[in-house]
């Protein structure tokens, strides 16, 4: 194991547990409209994360900022960095309004990078490291980018190379960082920066709150990414409030694995330890081996997750020292329920922190009470101003469902709707770059009355009697069989606890003949189990009613995610249950022989010209 890296000037956080334990006893509606009178103030006080970290390297400079490896920068040594950075590219002709891309992995190089450019007014557009070829060509192209710095990495630079013909066609400079020499047609980046002074750029730049800082990508699960505007005013937002109700502190430490390209690694982690004034430990990418040890080694008390990381950490073998450590909080989104209490008994976390938020959308909602499975609290207060609800909507359109006065109508507690959320000066949609139909499509209007516009999530909610709201699913992943409407999310919940399955994707597919779509699981079974497929039967026809089992069945070698971890459904769709485009083995129920059967060309065509039943 690495050598502990020894910090200055943190404590211990156990002060802050205890505060963050006595705010769990006030009132949810008063917290919640607290934290949307915070969340408003800090929007519209036109701050910036610039200054915020200006404020924090004036008060410790010396305190460790970013720890990477046996690496350890101070606030002061990321300042002057960024600094560099910002006269380099000040330098080189770069202005207030030019656009950088950055294919950069985590660590303490985008950190500098990112505040230097930030500095200089110039915008970047945060490219996803696992894309390749046009899907990575397109979302520079989108973002009309002078050119692209390319972190270290042999992957990044291959992925670089593919496309640097095109690249050269579009007249972009091309940075390497690391101590490789470049590649031709490629500049050296951090030999220029280091010679260059580590003193406050010689013009003043005037950043305004809505100002761009950054583009950040959708993940782009049903198509090609598109490009999220996200001003100063938004991030700020973002950093200065979403963790804070949870109990963060200037002596944590946060361990990020999460990307720095993705709202909640950058936002989240980074612009919460700036706001804080606390301590980011990074590592380049997630890894189930070296989690614990890393959060060993850096005295990380906060952890950030998103989609299936603390299910993974779950699957990894039992290790007696489980529960050495110091974190005392995981925050993030995405949690199945199921896994929620196994986390945490396993790895002993006394706190838990769910937020749910969409990188383009326009609110947050914060669960910091440890109440499995909720995403937030929605108190009556506040859905009476009509801030956000959830209203009805057609599941296989996606459409809101409109009365004959052409207004919508809230759904009641226990119920599914669309979740919406009143835009107005307050709550601005900066919407994405490119088209302006590709903004306008999520915004709904005259939803309760005339003039009123809301933004659309797209994601299906529902409030309990105890006003904690729950992620059901997303528009176009719920699907509808038998007439009935199928969440994806909660049948995969139900089959990843079928004996012998490591991970399970759940998406709806198109038969002739048939309304709707038929489910369809795509399973990665464990390593070295044969699947049971009589006992998989037996278990999803007493856990599923009727029209949410699965007819088909795709054992597969990897589940598909994107960055993030969210399951790509996309592919899986169109491909559908055909043996002739999937080269998976399929299989579909069998209900005389109680079992799950192979499906081949014969099956699928009896089942395509209607003569099996399904």
């Amino acid at each position: 194991m690495a050598p502990e890296v020894k910090l200055h000037g943190t404590g211990s956080a156990m002060d802050g547990v205890a505060a963050a334990a006595d705010r769990r006893d006030e009132p949810l509606i008063e917290i919640e409209l607290a934290r949307v009178a915070a969340f408003t103030k800090v929007l519209q006080s036109g701050g910036s994360i610039l200054s915020m970290f200006a404020e924090a390297v004036r008060s410790h400079p010396g305190k460790p900022f970013v720890l990477s490896g046996d690496e350890v920068h101070t606030y002061a040594q990321v300042d002057s960095m960024a600094n560099r950075v910002a006269n380099l590219f000040h330098g080189r002709g770069f202005h207030k309004g030019d656009t950088v891309a950055l294919l950069m992995y985590n660590g303490p190089a985008f950190v500098w990078t990112f505040l230097g450019l930030a500095r200089l007014g110039v915008k970047m557009a945060l490219l996803n490291t696992n894309l390749r070829g046009q899907g990575l060509m397109h979302c520079f192209r989108v973002a009309g980018a002078r050119g692209i710095i390319v972190g270290q990495g042999q992957p990044l630079l291959d992925a670089t190379l593919e496309l640097q013909p095109e690249l050269q066609a579009e007249g972009a400079s091309i940075w390497l960082q690391g101590p490789a020499p470049p590649p031709a047609g490629m500049s050296a980046l951090d030999g220029p920066v280091r010679r260059e002074s580590d003193q406050p750029l010689p013009v003043k730049v005037t950043i305004l709150p809505t100002d761009t800082l950054c583009y950040i990508y959708t993940s782009g699960t049903t198509g090609l990414p598109k490009a999220a505007i996200i001003p100063h005013a938004k991030f700020v937002a973002i950093s200065s409030t979403i963790m804070h109700y949870a109990g963060v502190y200037p002596d944590d430490v946060f361990y990020i694995t999460l990307p720095l390209y993705h709202t909640s690694g950058l936002a989240l982690g980074l612009g919460t330890a700036i706001t804080k004034g606390a301590t980011l430990a990074l590592r380049s990418k997630f890894s189930v081996r070296h989690f614990w040890d890393d959060c060993r080694r850096y005295k990380a008390t906060v952890i950030l997750y998103i989609g299936e990381l603390l299910r993974y950490l779950c699957t990894a073998p039992l290790r007696p020292d489980d529960r050495d450590h110091s974190v005392r909080l995981a925050f993030g989104n995405g949690l199945r329920p199921d896994i929620w209490q196994q986390f945490q008994d396993r790895f002993g976390i006394p706190r838990i922190g769910e937020f749910y938020g969409m990188t383009e959308g326009t609110m947050g909602l914060t669960n910091i009470h440890n109440k499995v499975g909720a995403v937030g609290v929605a108190s009556p207060l506040y859905r009476k101003h009509k801030n956000f609800t959830l209203i009805e909507c057609d599941i296989d359109t996606g459409e809101p469902i409109r009365g004959k006065d052409g207004k919508c109508t809230e759904v009641k507690l226990g119920q599914t709707g669309l979740l919406v959320n009143r835009l107005s000066p307050a709550t601005p949609y900066a919407g994405y770059l490119g088209k302006r139909e590709l903004t306008e499509k999520k915004i709904l209007r005259d939803v309760f009355e005339k003039g009123d516009m809301y933004f659309n999530t797209g994601d299906l909610m529902m409030i309990d009697k105890e006003f904690f709201i729950y992620f059901v699913d997303r528009v176009g992943d719920t699907f509808r069989w038998k007439g009935e409407n199928v969440a994806t999310t909660e049948v995969a919940q139900v089959l990843s606890k079928m004996e012998g399955v490591q991970e399970v994707n759940v998406y709806g597919v198109k038969v002739p003949g048939q309304d709707g779509r038929a489910g369809m699981a795509s399973i990665l079974p464990n390593p070295g189990k044969k699947p049971d497929f009589p006992r998989w039967y037996r278990y999803i026809q007493a856990k599923l009613p009727p029209y949410a089992r699965p007819l088909f069945l795709r054992l597969s070698k990897e589940i598909q995610v994107t960055g993030t971890f969210k399951h790509q459904k996309a592919v899986l769709v169109k491909e559908g249950f055909d043996p002739g485009k999937v080269g998976d083995p399929l299989f579909v129920v069998d209900n005389g022989r109680k079992s799950y059967v192979p499906l081949d060309q014969t099956a699928y065509r009896r089942i395509v010209v209607g003569q099996a039943r399904l």
